[in-house]
Order: C-alpha cells, then structure tokens, then sequence
C-alpha cells in the first residue's frame, strides 16, 4: 500500500517543470526580496496592499502603501506600463495580494506576489519598518 505521498501520482517531469516554472513568472519570495534590496538591484516596486493602520504599524522595508481597494488607472499614472509591482499583504491567510495583483494585472502592468506576505517576512528574520507619527506639541493648560 502506497504512502499517502503517493497515493496520488506525482507528475511527469515535464509537467512538473511546466508547472513549477511557471508559478516563478507570477511569484518571489521573501528571501528574493530582501536580497534584490541588499544587493542595491530594486528594479521594482514594492507594494503592500494592506490599510494604512497595518502599513504604519510594520511594513517591508522600501515598500509603499497602496490598499488594495484604492489601486486604479488613475492612481498609477506615474508608473510606465513596464513598472513591475511585487505586492503582498499580511500572509499566506490573507489573499489581498492575489487580488490586487489581479487588479494590476488588468490594468496591463507586470505584477508578482511575494509569497509570505509579512508573516514570511518575520518568519524569515527579517525586521519590518514602522511608520513613526510626528510627536504633535498640546498647550499644556493648569487648572490650579
């Protein structure tokens, strides 16, 4: 009796290279990301679609925020069509990233999901960024 690895076949080999390969062209990963940043090579744009409360609380380093729900032609219009986007969002329980790379997608730009999303990210050792607000001066009033 067979394991339960095998109890389904595994694919032909040239199926699996078909399958595999492609699934390169439509994702990276944490570690590709973090090195690309370190060799100085970021030849794309790094996009965490989650809300602005989660970007700000801890982010990919370099990236920027754009909310999933808010990506549109219109709001893209600084980007050639040949930018490359690598959107994520907070993990591989959260398929905001695959949304948004649909949307991406669409509207005619490259696009890949880093895999992983944050929790890769931390998973990996990696640290994230926080968005530090501005200490705003209150009139401090006595009522002695």
């Amino acid at each position: 009796m067979p394991s339960l690895v095998r109890e389904i076949p595994a694919a032909p080999s040239a199926i699996a290279l078909m399958h595999f390969s492609n699934r390169l062209t439509f994702e990276t990963d944490c570690s590709d990301v973090y090195g690309s940043q370190q060799a100085g090579e970021v030849d794309f744009v790094l996009v965490d679609v989650r809300g602005p409360l989660a970007f700000e609380r801890g982010h990919v380093p370099g990236a920027i925020n754009i909310p999933g729900r808010l990506i549109t032609a219109d709001g893209l219009t600084a980007y050639s069509k040949s930018t490359l986007f690598v959107v994520y969002c907070a993990g591989p329980h959260c398929n905001g990233a695959n949304k948004a790379a649909v949307k991406l997608a669409a509207l005619g730009y490259p696009v890949k999901e880093m895999i992983g999303g944050v929790t890769g990210w931390l998973d990996e050792g990696f640290e994230l960024s926080v968005v530090v607000q501005p200490v705003v001066a209150m009139p401090i009033s006595c009522e002695c």
